[in-house]
């Protein structure tokens, strides 16, 4: 019989720049988070309303493609998921008020910020009981 795979929280990764979504994927991989990715506010509240329970982090730009920005986006996750970690980043000042618990990054932000975010969130759930692959 196989082994079963350590279970191994998510990440939600919301941005239209391909590269830099493939960049902040990859950083919260090597943290040891599955990674979901979008492009668009609208896919990535699909997810959410979809598995949205296993997902404990997501980041997202302001701008995205799709008619739904990244700050409408945090207020529905956090709707969906109060707990959740959301962090909302962008190269322009905020216009929009985000909801409470949410994190704002100006950009340019550093690739170690979010690998320190992802670390902290991993010991967090190791603390409640959650298993992380080793």
């Amino acid at each position: 019989m196989g082994q079963s795979k350590p279970y191994r929280a998510k990440a939600l990764v919301v941005e239209d720049d391909p590269m830099q979504r493939e960049m902040i994927g990859l950083l919260l991989e090597e943290s040891e988070f599955d990674v979901i990715t979008c492009e668009s506010a609208e896919a990535a509240e699909l997810v959410l309303q979809g598995n949205g329970d296993n997902v404990v982090l997501m980041m997202t730009d302001v701008e995205l493609a799709g008619h739904m920005t990244g700050v409408e986006l945090a207020h529905a996750a956090k709707k969906y998921r109060p707990d959740l970690d959301v962090i909302v980043t962008s190269g322009k000042p905020l216009r929009q008020r985000l909801p409470e618990g949410a994190l704002f990054w100006a950009k340019p932000w550093a690739p170690l910020d979010v690998i320190r975010v992802a670390e902290m969130k991993a010991s967090e759930l190791s603390h409640r009981g959650w298993r992380r692959s080793s």
